[in-house]
């Protein structure tokens, strides 16, 4: 009946849902900050590439977004993590029902008027991993508007009541070329090495 091989080939455009990329390497090297077994929340999470790998590390994870879809499929792969369906750019804007964190990881997702907002949701040992994209991006495709690419050092502004453990302002070339800034902090009165 198919007498060539290609008869048996289906071809199916690549779209950008088709591709998974595995949790960033900044998350996967500062997670090892928070403590043992912690509760982290994952703030505006995406399709879930973060929850899901923090959950497989033994952590209480907390997964916010605004897409609905996007929760459902991460609870279809690990039932442990709670997901709530949060307009994180909303004036109405609260998370204090949650109560603290000893992680809040942000990643490929800026919106300005809450930046000053995520150090109060850590606990007095928690860990601020952030990483998002910065000014030059828009020479290497999206996001390209620079509403959603942070200036020079615009990480370390927010920060002011944190000791930075680590930061970035840079190219990358891995998994995509991009400009992106990247922060780990704890709140100043931590005892975090």
């Amino acid at each position: 009946m198919f007498e060539r091989p290609w008869d048996l080939i289906t071809v199916k455009p690549i779209s950008h849902a088709d591709i998974t990329v595995g949790p960033s390497a900044w998350v996967q090297t500062h997670a090892a900050k928070i403590v043992p077994g912690g509760r982290v929340l994952d703030y505006a999470c995406g399709s879930g590439r973060h929850s899901l790998w923090l959950a497989q590390q033994g952590f209480e994870v907390v997964a916010i977004d605004r897409d609905q879809t996007s929760l459902d499929q991460i609870t279809s792969q690990q039932a442990s993590i709670h997901t709530e369906n949060i307009d994180l750019e909303s004036a109405s804007w609260s998370l204090d029902y949650l109560g603290t964190f000893d992680a809040v990881v942000v990643t490929n997702y800026l919106y300005r008027p809450f930046l000053k907002k995520l150090p109060t949701l850590l606990n007095s040992q928690g860990v601020l991993i952030y990483e998002t994209f910065a000014l030059g991006n828009e020479a290497f495709g999206k996001p390209s508007n620079p509403d959603f690419l942070l200036k020079p050092n615009e990480l370390l502004g927010f920060s002011e009541n944190m000791q930075i453990l680590a930061f970035e302002d840079r190219f990358i070339n891995e998994p995509k070329p991009a400009c992106i800034q990247r922060i780990c902090a704890v709140p100043l009165q931590s005892n975090h090495d």
